[in-house]
């Protein structure tokens, strides 16, 4: 199961494997791997950042608790026209995201989900100095 968060409606699909993603052009199936699916530049060429979140025993919490955890999700996200694409992998109980760069939003997404979110632990992002333009 996963999550997708589609900016460009502000909606959350549960995808199950066999339902096409809300991004143009792909598609996932049960264990398609992240690198597959996940994109890695913005409509202008522009690398996207990502960050990698834990939500330990998710898997394992009642389906009222997990739907909890997806409605607090996003919450926590849908203010932040940064996020690109959202994954969340109750086998792995990991929550991807990927988003336009900007100083600072790494860190300001993750204590948003965690406000959310509380038990949610950042595992990692990538540096925002590495996205800064050079001068």
């Amino acid at each position: 199961m996963a999550l997708f968060l589609d900016s460009s409606r502000i909606d959350v699909k549960l995808i199950d494997g066999s339902d096409a993603l809300p991004l143009p052009g792909r598609s996932i199936s049960p264990g398609t791997p992240l690198w597959q699916i996940v994109p890695t530049h913005d409509d202008h060429g522009r690398p996207l950042a990502d960050l990698m979140m834990l939500i330990p025993g998710l898997r394992n919490r009642p389906q009222q608790v997990i739907n909890n955890t997806l409605a607090n999700l996003r919450t926590a996200l849908v203010p932040y026209r940064e996020v690109v694409f959202v994954h969340l992998d109750l086998k792995l109980n990991i929550l991807w995201i990927s988003l336009t760069f900007r100083p600072g939003i790494v860190l300001d997404l993750a204590a948003a989900v965690r406000r959310r979110v509380p038990e949610a632990l950042l595992v990692a992002h990538q540096q925002d100095s590495a996205l800064r333009p050079s001068r």
